[in-house]
Order: C-alpha cells, then structure tokens, then sequence
C-alpha cells in the first residue's frame, strides 16, 4: 500500500426547498459566513478557478484549522470544489466539493457536500465523527437560509 492508496471520503446530502440559484447564492457569500456557518467559520478570497482561498473550519469537539485551498471548479448554480494540502503532497490532502442538483422542476435543490482525503497522514489526522457533524451542521444551515429567503419572498 502507497500513500496513494489511504484515503476516506465524507459524503452528505441535503434536500432544500429553494432553487439551485438561492443556494449557490448563499454558498458564496464568504463574508458573512461566521454570522451563519457552524462549522466553516470563514473563507476569504474570490471563488475563481485557480484561485486560492484562506478557509478556517471548526469542526465539532475538534481544534479549529485554518488552510489555503486552491479552487479547482467554478460552475455557476452547480459546483464549487477546492482543493487543499498540509503542507507537502501526499501527506494530507483534501478534495472539498459542493454540487447542487436541480429538482421538482428546478424548485428544489439536492446538494451534495463531499471531501476526499488521500496521503500518508489521513490515518493519523482524518476524525470522521467530528468532520461529518460539521458538515451536517453546515447542510443545515444552507439549507435554514436559502428556506428563510424563499419564504421571505
């Protein structure tokens, strides 16, 4: 077995009642995502492909890390994905992806929220308990605030 062969992957998905537009909306306002966003606190930078951005996430019962993740994927209304290293490749890399799906007539949206970690150190480092409890918690309020604007309108 390589360093290449270690690797776990998270994989949730949420149903909100709000179009792919709102959701992507929501996904993208960086600036007020420690108002809302439990589990990442913060990400500065454009969302552009081959940017990179600063993103600080605080997993539950797990000390807070803050990385610099490349974007890899910019499909507007559909796919946001980055990809971040700790500090060499291979030691611990992740792929973070969020993909929006389109359904009951483009009136709700499916959203997936995946992260891939490969490398050496994934045995060492990955929490999966306390990494799917963010995500979880950070699907639900996605999904709170594009309901809270649909409704608003």
């Amino acid at each position: 077995m390589t360093e290449f062969d270690v690797f776990e992957e998270i994989e949730l998905f949420e149903e909100i009642d709000a179009p792919p537009d709102v959701v992507w909306d929501v996904l993208l306002e960086f600036d007020s995502y420690p108002e809302w966003n439990p589990f990442v606190r913060a990400i500065e930078g454009t969302p552009a492909k081959g940017e990179r951005l600063r993103v600080r996430i605080a997993p539950p019962d797990a000390r807070a890390v803050t990385f610099e993740p490349e974007v890899v994927v910019v499909e507007e209304n559909h796919r946001l994905a980055w990809v971040g290293r700790l500090v060499v490749p291979f030691a611990f890399d992740g792929y973070h992806e969020v993909r929006l799906e389109p359904v009951a007539d483009g009136e709700r949206t499916r959203l997936l929220h995946r992260e891939t970690f490969r490398g050496a150190l994934v045995p060492l480092l990955f929490d999966r308990e306390s990494l799917e409890r963010g995500f979880a918690a950070m699907n639900a309020a996605i999904k709170d605030r594009a309901e809270s604007r649909i409704a608003a309108t």
